[in-house]
């Protein structure tokens, strides 16, 4: 587990290491001078401990800890920042707190109903455990690579690309919006947990079908789109008939017989319904002519 240590200030050990190599190098010049080797010896013990003193000393930047080691044993974990010391014994390792993100490469995948599709994700993560981060795992950095890469493809295999294949789907890929989000930071949390790592966001980067079913289902989705199109159409066509037909029977301005009525729908519904600009052709005769 992660244990959190606070280390003594390094400014008085960096002022006591100066003042210690300044005594070294005055009783090395007045023992050369005076040829007493006491004051050799005394130089010589104030340069070991100026050496020890400053091999602790250390500098945590913002959002950066230190992980302490001692022989191989964890010793804990420095998250204060400035000018500190430590047991000059202790090895330390930087473990950077900040934010990071990463884009997944383009992934061709299949969907949950087996079309073949790219899908990318852009993740942003952060180190929440240092012991497991440092300890945990082998490296952090590529186990977060490879571990997106996963959450990304079995998000893939488990929803359709959209409700044209799946139209009972709760949720798609291409719809889905949040929810597909939601999903994804959920998966990659429970797998990046071992590592000591938290997901704070991640969302579809790049959604499309691959390149060899592409021109297919562009043309379905076309076609999907003017058949909804042609309904709209259709339905509003046949409530101005409706409501023509209504308006005169009810002002009386003109009796129709069923066969006229028929006929007056046809060519409304040619008029409505028609891509392009009907053409009128005027009736000079009777109606019956």
């Amino acid at each position: 587990m992660e244990k959190i240590i606070k280390p003594i200030s390094g400014f008085a050990i960096l002022i006591l290491s100066l003042a210690l190599l300044a005594l070294a190098v005055f009783l090395f010049v007045n023992g050369a001078q005076q040829e007493i080797s006491r004051f050799s010896v005394m130089g010589a013990l104030c340069m070991i401990a100026f050496g020890f003193l400053v091999k602790g000393i250390m500098i945590v930047n913002p959002n950066q800890a230190r992980v302490l080691t001692f022989f191989g044993k964890y010793v804990g974990t420095v998250k204060a920042n400035g000018l500190l010391w430590i047991n000059p014994f202790f090895k330390s390792y930087a473990i950077s707190l900040r934010s990071q993100n990463m884009e997944s490469n383009q992934l061709k995948v299949n969907d949950k109903m087996g079309n073949p599709i790219e899908i990318a994700a852009v993740i942003v993560w952060q180190v929440s455990n240092t012991y497991k981060a440092a300890f945990e795992v082998a490296d952090y950095y590529q186990y977060v690579k490879i571990q997106s890469e996963a959450a990304v493809r079995h998000l893939a295999t488990t929803c359709p690309y959209d409700h044209m294949e799946d139209e009972h789907a709760d949720i798609t890929l291409r719809d889905g919006g949040d929810q597909v989000n939601v999903l994804l930071e959920k998966e990659l949390n429970e797998r990046l947990a071992p590592a000591g790592l938290i997901i704070k966001e991640a969302r579809i980067s790049h959604l499309a079908y691959a390149a060899e079913i592409a021109g297919a289902m562009l043309q379905r989705q076309q076609a999907t789109a003017i058949v909804a199109a042609r309904f709209k159409i259709v339905e509003g066509a046949v409530g101005m008939v409706e409501l023509a037909l209504e308006m005169l029977s009810k002002k009386g301005i003109v009796q129709l017989d069923e066969e006229k009525k028929a006929a007056m729908v046809s060519n409304l519904m040619v008029v409505l319904c028609g891509e392009k600009a009907a053409t009128p052709v005027l009736n000079t005769g009777t109606l019956y002519q």
